[in-house]
């Protein structure tokens, strides 16, 4: 059966129509990601701001014409940080199923932190048991989930998001280097609170998913159309972070809307995704990471459609 997932998130609102079969996704059929900015000003006033809610519903209203199309016999939205932590995020939730019939799941930061690991790991052997770390930035947290084989041991929600911090941090265009110190003390002050340093030293292996993940991978091969058969399965090293890193930092927004690989509208919040990113690795010590176009969307897929005790 064909079936429909939407993750509706605090930067990018994005649609995955796939093919179930025995409890396995075994097709991807579309793929669609708009950048909506859902979360600006959550951080600060705590209400999802009608322009944003504005953009995620016309957003909607083409991703509802493409399942219809498709036939889904199942369609679920699933909501996170910025629905989390806004006042009226319910409201949001609630016209996101009456107009939309799509079925709103607002997770918790364990909720979304398992199913992104289920989608990344989805396609490995559940044999095998190397301790790895599941990292997805988004726009208001960031999910740091570590696991074997199938199986969750850990997993947190931080928050540490692209456009959080871009919003709490970076003012000056191009960003100063106060700014950037004070944004990587932030992240690395959020992180070390939340992992154990146990934790951080038993992981083998890393696998980023998501926007910033998938950007860099993009960005590192000068990806223009994007590739997402080039971009999943690609190993990013802390070189190639540190490369890009020096490249984008200096530009002004304008100058980054124009990089081979990075769409125009993650161009406001790359900075701040580069540098969580370089933190994260930092901190698990990781020297590469392999990125993977499996996410929370084909977790959701997996987790609440063909298996909702999964």
């Amino acid at each position: 059966m064909n079936v429909a997932v939407v993750d509706i998130g605090s930067n990018s609102t994005r649609l995955l129509i796939a093919a179930l079969a025995g409890g396995r996704v075994t097709a991807e059929l579309v793929r669609r990601s708009e950048v909506t900015r859902l979360g600006a000003g959550v951080d600060a006033d705590g209400r999802l701001r009608d322009d944003a809610m504005g953009r995620v519903f016309a957003t909607l209203d083409g991703y509802r014409r493409e399942i219809d199309r498709h036939r889904c016999e199942a369609a679920v939205a699933v909501l996170t940080s910025a629905v989390r932590d806004s006042a009226n995020g319910p409201e949001f939730a609630a016209a996101v199923r009456d107009r939309y019939g799509l079925e709103p799941h607002v997770l918790t930061g364990d909720e979304e932190a398992r199913m992104t690991f289920l989608g990344a790991t989805s396609e490995r052997a559940a044999s095998d048991l190397t301790p790895t770390l599941v990292l997805d930035i988004g726009g208001g947290s960031t999910e740091l989930v570590i696991g074997r084989g199938s199986e969750v041991g850990f997993h947190v929600s931080t928050q540490a998001g692209v456009v959080r911090q871009t919003e709490r941090h970076l003012r000056a265009d191009p960003a100063d280097e106060a700014e950037l110190e004070e944004l990587a003390a932030d992240v690395r002050a959020i992180l070390r609170a939340a992992v154990p340093e146990e934790l951080r030293e038993g992981v083998g292996r890393g696998i980023g998913v998501a926007g910033t993940a998938t950007s860099l991978a993009a960005i590192a091969q000068h990806l223009d159309p994007y590739d997402p058969e080039r971009v999943h399965g690609y190993v990013l090293s802390v070189a190639e972070c540190d490369r890009i890193r020096a490249a984008l930092v200096p530009m002004p927004l304008q100058a980054r809307r124009r990089v081979a690989g990075l769409h125009p509208d993650r161009a406001p919040t790359i900075v701040a995704g580069i540098v969580i990113f370089g933190e994260v690795l930092s901190l698990f010590g990781l020297r590469e990471i392999e990125i993977s176009e499996h996410d929370i969307l084909r977790g959701a897929a997996l987790g609440l459609i063909a298996d909702p005790e999964a």
